[in-house]
């Protein structure tokens, strides 16, 4: 059967929810519908990097990261996790 989250507006709903057997949600089937992969975005950053791209390249991650909304560094590092993934 499948089972989706209920949508949740507030903490009374998070408790209840929580209160509930969440088996369900967890099948094969219904864990991907459910919930997404957390990334490493949300993990300090405290290691810095120095890397040179031509102006072409730099202009072309700037426009991409500018059509999606996010700022060209969040784009190179959502790009680098993106490609481990793929490992």
């Amino acid at each position: 059967m499948s089972k989706s989250l209920p949508k949740m507006t507030n903490d009374q709903d998070v408790e209840k929810l929580l209160a509930e057997d969440l088996t369900e949600y967890l099948t094969p089937e219904n864990f991907q519908k459910n919930f997404t992969p957390t990334t490493f975005e949300f993990a300090p950053k405290d290691a810095t990097i120095s890397l040179r791209l031509s102006k072409d390249l730099l202009e072309a991650v700037k426009k991409a990261s500018g059509e999606r909304g996010i700022g060209y560094q969040k784009f190179i590092r959502e790009s680098i996790e993106k490609a481990i993934q793929d490992v």
